[in-house]
Parts: C-alpha cells; structure tokens; sequence
C-alpha cells in the first residue's frame, strides 16, 4: 500500500526487506566468483571516467559524479590485493549504500542476481595471523558454483570510508 506520496508505507518496506533475504549479487574479480546482499546494491552502471584524488588509498581509483552525488569508486581486485587489470566492456562499477553512505565497487563482470538458501551457506575458512578473512562473511554453494560471500560494510572501515567522503 502506498501513501498519498507514492512512498512505500514501512509495513510494506519490512515486507520488501524480508523479500531480499537470501538474494545475492554475483560478480566476478580475478576468476572468481564474490556475491554481495542484493538489499546493499543501489545500481549497477558501466564503467565511466573516474576523476582521480590525490593522495586516495590506491585500491581507490577516484569519484564519480553520478546525478549529482560524487561517489568514492573503489577496485575490488586492489582491494582484495590482486593484480590490476585494465578495464574493458564487461567492466562494472556496482554502486552501493553502505551506512547510508553511495560507494561504487569496481568489478570485473557482474554475473546475476540469485537465491542462496542459507542451509547452502557455510563459515568463511578460518585464517590465522595477520592476514584474517575480515571481508567474507560465508561460501555459498550454487550447483556447480562456489560464492564468496562478501560484507559491504567490511570491505571498507569506518576511518577508510571517511576517508574516501568528499564532506563539506
């Protein structure tokens, strides 16, 4: 049901939330296959010139400006310390609305939007030392496919996102 403003009431927007349970973005980075919570995905846009910022991070490429909001781009290959890669057509940047906060994530190819059934869905590997596994929330199982299933709101900290924002 919605109001006189076309907005969606919130027993309707619990209900739309509850939908997305279980849906997952998947993309490919360097040959394998990563999903992201469907629910986190804004919009999914080809790649575009990114305006570089001195002195970002370099797993950060630059901003964007998309319809008005400037957009912090991330690669997910640097970010996940793999080899760069030049961009070509199937090169996507999925925009993302982390904490209420857009940042674009830079991937080699999107794959599809698709259902993970929790009971398909095991413990990341544990990893010891230094290197921990602070992204990968789990590895799902699809058919033939392994998933590594990301947290958006781990692949970036606090401090790191507030240092990508362009703030007033």
């Amino acid at each position: 049901m919605q109001n006189n403003f076309g907005a969606m009431t919130f027993a309707n927007y619990e209900e739309e939330i509850e939908s997305l349970d279980g849906k997952f973005l998947t993309f490919w980075t360097d040959h394998q296959l990563f999903g992201i919570p469907i629910a986190d995905v804004v919009q999914i846009i080809g790649i575009q010139e990114i305006t570089p910022v001195p002195e970002y991070p370099n797993y950060a490429k630059g901003i964007i400006n998309l319809r008005g909001n400037i957009i912090p781009i991330i690669d997910v290959r640097l970010r996940l310390h793999r080899a760069e890669m030049e961009y070509n057509e199937r090169t996507c940047i999925i925009v993302t609305n982390i904490k209420e906060t857009y940042i674009g994530f830079i991937v080699d190819a999107v794959d599809e939007v698709t259902d993970i059934d929790e009971k398909d869905i095991c413990p990341p590997p544990q990893i010891m030392g230094e290197n921990r596994n602070t992204f990968i929330t789990g590895v799902g199982k699809l058919s033939d496919k392994v998933v590594l299933l990301l947290d958006t709101m781990k692949i970036l900290d606090k401090d790191e996102v507030e240092q990508l924002l362009c703030t007033e």
